[in-house]
């Protein structure tokens, strides 16, 4: 399963949303779809350091986030805020061990550009 990141209208995560209901239905894998109103509120949530935790966690994955810090290089407040927002957002798990995970093998970030007139 993958997290599909995109920049889309309101009215395409319904869409998108339908169109998921119905790959379940016949037995089609479901990837998680993560959805912002434009570029600019994707790329605030996620930063080139959150896009690098997640990629880092996913080679180390499970473990706690002073594990996450100290692998990255970075200060684990820092860390740590970073991981809760990810874990909002939904690109983050926790077990029940409280270790952290990414349950995605992928995650693939789509960004409309605005047609030249």
């Amino acid at each position: 399963m993958k997290a599909i990141v995109e920049v889309a209208k309101g009215g395409s995560a319904i869409r998108a949303a339908r169109q998921q209901i119905k790959d379940s239905e016949i037995g089609k894998p479901v990837n998680f779809r993560l959805s912002f109103e434009s570029a600019k509120s994707l790329f605030s949530e996620l930063t080139p350091a959150r896009l690098d935790l997640l990629d880092t966690l996913s080679k180390i994955e499970p473990c706690s986030i002073y594990a996450l810090a100290k692998t990255a290089g970075r200060n684990y407040s820092n860390v740590h805020t970073d991981v809760n927002r990810l874990e909002e957002l939904g690109l983050i798990e926790r077990t029940e061990e409280d270790k952290i995970s990414v349950p995605f093998e992928a995650v693939e970030i789509f960004m409309p550009l605005a047609k030249a007139v």
